[in-house]
């Protein structure tokens, strides 16, 4: 039997991820100091998760880009 099209996972885990695993979320708690040994992961507060954004880059303007601009001034 074959999986469905819409099942298919086309990106694999290159998507950003919204949700973090327990051993994930228990290194940021010890890495911030809010979880202390013998206490329960089982409500254990929320950790935020940084969201990162591509920055578009400025293109860098050459010699003769900017002799041409001010000449046509």
């Amino acid at each position: 039997m074959t999986i469905d099209k819409s099942l298919k996972v086309k990106a694999g885990t290159s998507k950003v991820r919204n949700v973090w695993s327990r051993s994930e979320r228990l290194a940021k708690l010890i890495e911030e100091d809010r979880w202390k040994e013998g206490d329960s992961l089982l409500g254990s507060p929320k950790v935020r998760i940084p969201k990162i954004s591509m920055k578009k880059k400025k293109k860098v303007k050459t010699e003769e880009e900017s002799k041409d601009t001010k000449k046509k001034k």
